[in-house]
């Protein structure tokens, strides 16, 4: 083995070639530090239950030396110098109530800071992320920079990388904003998103949960007849894999056409537990609850307003992208 791997392995890193123990835990659940303390206290043990006579520890420590132990990580044989032993049991002689414990490796005292930047980097760091965390790292950096040309306490500047460093561990990751006009509903489910980890779906599994609804055409179309009429694209979507299981254009939102609509993506892909819709006569029409009721799918409403829906506005910005794909596809069609 490589002595940069054998480093890596006994600072307890991953390689490749290793098959088990690589990791930090085991699949019994012990550490690599714990494993090495165990390690460790297996060698010198014996000297402590058993303390040789006077003037025969050197002897003792020589011949433990000379043995071959396994590695916690590896399995290898690997062995140990007299010096390293003789530490380890001194060490374990002054400890009264873990002598275990105390052979671990020690947590470095500057684990987890960056020297490197100062506290007013870091506040101005805070501050830039809570007004705009939908900025990049790189844009982060190039603003404080700027910023340090009207604020001298700034300088010196960390790099990006060591910046790049401290978004990471605080955990300031760039985060997408859900609309770029600042409404009402927007800034609520901004505020939610950042207070609780929301899902971008409702459904746990593939046909769990079904939305369908219709979007009327940008341009009208001509009919055989000689009528100018406005299309309207009816389509169905599975809420967790966004599957379109059913898009069709008719000349007319009613329940004759949503019935038929549902019936073909019922045929294509099967029926789901639920369903969601709007409050559209269409929709609630008699013929089409009750045929969803004989199919044993729980059939939900939805309200358009935001302040009287029981869904969350972060949800029905979801739902609104749905719509956005169906008035994408709307368009695409009628402008061919």
């Amino acid at each position: 083995m490589p002595v940069a791997q054998r480093r890596a392995v006994h600072y307890g890193a991953h390689h490749p070639a290793l098959e088990h123990g690589a990791g930090m835990t085991r699949g019994d659940g012990s550490r690599i530090h714990e494993r090495w303390a165990q390690l460790r206290f297996s060698v010198i043990g014996h000297l402590l239950a058993a303390p040789p006579a006077p003037g025969m520890l050197r002897g003792e420590l020589q011949k433990l030396a000379l043995r071959e132990w396994r590695h916690p990580s590896t399995g290898e044989p690997v062995r140990f110098g007299v010096s390293t032993i003789e530490r380890w049991l001194y060490r374990a002689r002054r400890e009264r109530h873990d002598p275990v414990g105390v052979l671990k490796r020690k947590r470095r005292k500057d684990a987890g800071t960056q020297d490197s930047l100062s506290a007013a980097v870091r506040a101005a760091l805070r501050a830039q992320y809570a007004a705009h965390p939908s900025w990049s790292v790189q844009l982060h950096a190039d603003n404080l920079r700027a910023l340090a040309k009207s604020q001298p306490e700034l300088s010196p500047l960390p790099s990006y990388s060591t910046i790049r460093r401290f978004c990471k561990a605080q955990a300031l990751w760039k985060r997408r904003r859900l609309s770029s006009r600042d409404t009402t509903g927007a800034l609520r489910a901004e505020a939610r998103l950042e207070h609780r980890e929301v899902r971008s779906y409702e459904a746990e599994y593939v046909g769990g949960l079904w939305h369908w609804d219709c979007h009327f055409g940008s341009r009208k179309i001509l009919t055989p007849r000689g009528e100018w009429v406005t299309p309207v694209l009816f389509g169905v979507l599975d809420d967790r894999s966004r599957l379109a299981c059913h898009l069709q254009w008719y000349l007319a939102e009613n329940a004759q056409n949503v019935a038929h609509g549902l019936s073909q993506a019922f045929q294509k892909r099967g029926l789901p537990r639920a369903a969601l819709s709007d409050n559209g006569a269409a929709m609630l029409a008699a013929e089409v609850v009750e045929g969803l009721a004989r199919a044993w799918v729980s059939f939900m409403r939805r309200h358009c307003r935001i302040h009287r829906t029981s869904m969350s506005p972060l949800n029905l910005c979801s739902l609104c992208s749905r719509r956005a794909g169906i008035h994408w596809t709307s368009v695409r069609l009628c402008s061919t």
